[in-house]
């Protein structure tokens, strides 16, 4: 414990008091001894790097619960299912600086619910750089991120449908004895589809909005 202290900049007093509140794991124990690794360093290292942003004690205690309870990023990435995004290794202190303060607690359960992030050690790890450019470009627009995430859950919705709908002719009608392959191979005909359609259908409502 004092060394893990002495690498963390802090007195054993205060890691004694970050363990009693749970914003660290617990140690690994071998008879009396307890062994710190460079994952409770960082994760100390994070909570001085929040704090200097101005959380509190209480907000960091319910982020690094979230963390601890948050999808693992081997259950998040091992799908085993073609994918065309990129995932993000991001920090929590970069998280928050990529959504400007409002990587909040409440926001972070709702990433993890709805499959945006998972945890890995003290990192997390966005599925999507795309959605996550995405989502921030929004935030930056004025347009709070729990409303960016409730929005994220109905899309992911009609996203769901439409796969079902694209899988379903594909695979199940016309003559042709039809493979998932053929469906993986056959999927950038679904995005155009789609695109065409979310394109003209976002043309609809500006031209009634701008209607006298």
């Amino acid at each position: 414990m004092e060394e893990l202290a002495g690498e963390a900049g802090i007195t054993v007093r205060t890691l004694r008091f970050y363990r009693e509140r749970k914003l660290i794991p617990p140690p690994r124990r071998e008879g009396r001894i307890a062994w710190y690794d460079e994952d409770h360093l960082a994760r100390l290292r994070t909570i001085a790097a929040l704090l200097e942003r101005g959380h509190t004690l209480n907000g960091i205690a319910e982020l690094a619960e979230a963390f601890d309870h948050g999808r693992d990023v081997g259950e998040l990435l091992g799908l085993g299912a073609p994918t065309e995004e990129t995932p993000v290794r991001l920090s929590p202190e970069e998280l928050a600086d990529v959504f400007a303060g409002q990587a909040t607690p409440e926001n972070l359960a709702a990433a993890l619910d709805l499959g945006y992030l998972a945890t890995d050690g003290t990192d997390l790890v966005h599925i999507s750089r795309r959605l996550l450019d995405t989502s921030a470009a929004l935030v930056r627009e004025g347009i709070p991120l729990a409303d960016v995430l409730a929005a994220a859950h109905r899309v992911r919705e009609h996203a769901d449908a439409l796969a079902e709908l694209f899988t379903t002719l594909v695979l199940t009608t016309g003559t042709a004895d039809r493979t998932p392959e053929d469906l993986q191979r056959l999927r950038p005909l679904a995005k155009n589809v789609v695109e065409a359609e979310l394109s003209m259908a976002l043309d609809r409502r500006l031209s009634r909005r701008l209607q006298p």
